[in-house]
């Protein structure tokens, strides 16, 4: 069994700044690919925020390139998403994505919301 637990969501004014991180623990052999979506409102398709790879290769969705960093600590089975310049837009559900011995695994979800 693994379990994820994502944590630092909250209220911020725009142009304020969050980290978000996921950790897992469980039965961890290797964690590959690691990533952060975003539901917004709910019932709304789930869209990608950033991911990043095994090698530490990244990829950002264009309304976030610039603003956001994706990082990972993989001593710590850990992934981060810094958030910068935030905007009200960037308010949503953050879900992490963890494929841990190639099945994906979702984090709980926490609220981000930029509001003045």
């Amino acid at each position: 069994q693994v379990q994820l637990v994502e944590s630092g969501g909250g209220l911020v004014q725009p142009g304020g700044s969050l980290r978000l991180s996921c950790a897992a623990s469980g039965s961890i052999f290797s964690i590959n690919a690691m990533g952060w979506y975003r539901q917004a409102p709910p019932g709304k398709q789930r869209e990608l925020v950033a991911t990043i790879t095994s090698g530490g290769s990244t990829n950002y969705a264009d309304s976030v390139k610039g603003r956001f960093t994706i990082s990972r600590d993989n001593a710590k089975n850990t992934v981060y998403l810094q958030m910068n310049s935030l905007k009200p837009e960037d308010t949503a559900v953050y879900y992490c994505e963890l494929w841990v011995d190639l099945r994906a695994y979702w984090g709980q979800g926490t609220q981000v919301t930029v509001s003045s």
